[in-house]
């Protein structure tokens, strides 16, 4: 007997005629005789909505009583759609994170899962329930509520089946699975039936909404078998794993990051350590950087550059304000009008001439590159946030993707 793991997202469940609907889901792959555990997000815009009922009480309330309040969201979600599951007749029970065993850290908003103690999922799957469990969410070991962040629905789900060492872990969107291009931005943007891991954790990093990063991580690590697919159609999705087929597509997909900003510190002495400092001061708030450029110095001084999300702005300000105070910088500077497109395939490592085309792309766009980072599997540029859809498209055009 097989064990699926299925994580439904908040568009999925939204409302009731959708709950409905992955109801049908889940209890059709139970009765083709699969142990079937269900991953849910909060219904649609329902955390936006909580976060807006805090800020009218308290503007500077505590991350703990944050995740307290934002916790009910997938808690809402997986009781309407267990008793769905009982009013179809099929034997389901709901559990909460912390009653499914996530133990995480105690970073309030943006937890690590330390462990999961998963005897009570095994007994319940043992009596063959259907187990709906909250995503999102765990327990420290005070015992008090955390949230997972961002995407932590996908990571809990991925967690879990390779917890429970599950078949297969099915992440149903409301997109039919992983596109060269965002189809909204790009109409030629086709569906790839697979794709690797770094392929997809580079897609995923690099602003492609269809998975989060740490899920990917998580399935690369522990060899999950993963597949994206619609809950929405029948269609199906894209497997991802390990290897794929060889093609002969050198580039795999093209993604779009706005949630970009870029700071500047200019005129710092050309010293050992001032990358040192900045970074690591950077790293003790939390700030994670993105692409980073340093000038070549002159005049025994240097600029240095790099990007990190606009929601970690203010806090980088301050650091490098106090920095470039501190050594006597020239002034700190910041452009959050930028947006960062990126290119990914395993192919281009052994292919040269790729950057080249997708500069040559931009440039008869007429379209300015800011800044270039690359590795193996990709390469990311910055550009003003106006060019970033046409972007895409050229250079999705320009490889035909």
């Amino acid at each position: 007997m097989n064990l699926i793991v299925q994580k439904f997202g908040g568009t999925s469940v939204r409302d009731a005629q959708r709950i409905l609907n992955v109801a049908r889901i889940i209890t059709d792959t139970y009765q083709k005789g699969n142990n079937v555990v269900a991953v849910v997000s909060a219904q649609g815009d329902t955390t936006d909505d909580l976060i807006a009922k805090a800020m009218e009480i308290n503007e500077h309330a505590s991350k703990r009583e944050m995740d307290v309040l934002l916790s009910t969201g997938e808690q809402i979600s997986m009781s309407l759609l267990a008793m769905a599951i009982e009013k179809m007749g099929f034997p389901v029970i709901s559990l909460t994170g912390w009653q499914a065993g996530f133990l995480t850290d105690s970073t309030h908003g943006a937890a690590r899962i330390r462990r999961i103690h998963k005897e009570r999922v095994d007994n319940e799957l043992s009596k063959r329930n259907i187990v709906i469990i909250a995503g999102f969410q765990g327990m420290n070991r005070y015992d008090d509520i955390t949230t997972l962040g961002r995407g932590g629905s996908d990571t809990s789900a991925v967690a879990l089946a390779a917890a429970l060492h599950a078949d297969l872990c099915q992440i149903y969107t409301d997109v039919d699975g992983v596109y060269t291009a965002d189809p909204r931005l790009v109409p030629e943007a086709h569906k790839m039936d697979e794709i690797t891991y770094d392929e997809m954790l580079e897609l995923a990093t690099l602003g492609a909404g269809v998975l989060h990063n740490r899920s990917v991580e998580m399935a690369k690590k522990y060899n999950v078998n993963l597949e994206v697919l619609s809950s929405l159609t029948q269609n199906p999705g894209t497997k991802i794993k390990e290897v794929v087929k060889v093609e002969k597509m050198l580039i795999r997909g093209v993604a779009r990051d706005n949630d970009v900003a870029r700071i500047s510190i200019l005129g710092v002495p050309d010293l050992p350590g001032i990358a040192f400092k900045i970074f690591s001061r950077l790293a003790a708030k939390k700030v994670n950087v993105d692409i980073i450029l340093q000038s070549i110095g002159r005049d025994d001084t240097k600029d240095i550059s790099f990007t990190i999300s606009r929601a970690h702005k203010e806090e980088a300000l301050a650091v490098m304000e106090a920095i470039n105070e501190q050594f006597g910088g020239k002034g700190v500077i910041c452009d959050d009008n930028i947006s960062k497109v990126s290119i990914v395939g395993a192919g281009m490592q052994s292919n040269p001439g790729v950057a080249s085309k997708m500069f040559e792309a931009l440039s008869e766009a007429n379209i300015n590159i800011q800044m270039i980072s690359t590795s193996e599997i990709k390469i990311s540029v910055l550009v003003a946030l106006s060019d970033s859809d046409k972007a895409v498209n050229v250079i999705h055009d320009a490889f035909d993707l």
